[in-house]
């Protein structure tokens, strides 16, 4: 049977225990938010990425539908020149043509 004495040390180191097993809870509950806090960033700072990523890519589609408009209308106008180049040339052959040495 424990003595009056050793049940007040006893009930001290249950305390004292208690005690220390409640600051770590509450150190743990805060690291607990503070890595859930950080958490809401890290999706906050995604969903921003993931929004602009969202932005580039119709951006990036724009630009290529352009580049493809700008790609045939250079082509038109070139298929164009050659077709003025070649009725020139058929032209100045008609009109001056080339007479062979003989």
């Amino acid at each position: 049977m424990m003595r009056k004495g050793e049940t007040t040390s006893l009930e001290r180191e249950l305390k004292k225990r208690n005690e220390e097993l409640e600051e770590e809870l509450k150190r743990s509950k805060e690291r607990e938010d503070q890595v859930r806090s950080q958490l809401h960033a890290a999706l906050d700072r995604l969903s921003v990425a993931e929004d602009a990523e969202e932005r580039l890519c119709a951006q990036l589609g724009d630009l290529e539908a352009e580049a493809l408009l700008q790609a045939r209308d250079y082509h038109a106008r070139i298929v164009s020149l050659v077709d003025q180049l070649s009725q020139a040339h058929s032209l100045l052959n008609t009109t001056f043509p080339l007479r062979s040495p003989s």
